[in-house]
């Protein structure tokens, strides 16, 4: 158990909405998994596999690091932007240098919009009751 502690490089933590991934990056060939599984198999869109492995491949990082995600919360999609987010903080930390080019596609800055609360007296957030003449 303990060689597996000595060969993990970075933690980092990824949110969007509901979504949090705690990212883990070992040294290795470009595995990615996620929850246990691989990403072809978490996410099968081909959009949500380039969400999340866009800031490796935009600091030409994709086959050093293999990459572990646990990932609670939300919907498919926000997760896939919460574990860019947390591959983009692991890889700020590993190197400070590619902080200007993660930074300058927005992968660091953390999507705070959420669902609004309902409420009391309207039917949904802001939805109210529609008005009738006769």
């Amino acid at each position: 158990m303990a060689d597996k502690k000595d060969n993990i490089l970075v933690r980092s933590v990824g949110r969007r909405k509901t979504a949090a991934a705690r990212v883990r990056f070992t040294t290795g060939k470009g595995v990615v998994t996620i929850n246990g599984r691989t990403l072809e198999d978490y996410f099968p869109t081909q959009l949500w596999q380039e969400v999340v492995m866009s800031p490796l491949v935009k600091t030409s990082r994709e086959g050093k690091y293999d990459v572990s995600v646990k990932i609670i919360g939300s919907g498919v999609s926000s997760q896939a932007d919460a574990v860019r987010h947390g591959i983009a903080r692991a890889l700020v930390k590993l190197d400070e240098e590619l902080k200007p080019i993660l930074k300058a596609e927005g992968y660091l800055s953390r999507d705070s919009r959420a669902k609004e609360r309902k409420k009391p007296g309207l039917r949904k957030a802001r939805r109210g009751r529609q008005w009738r003449k006769r």
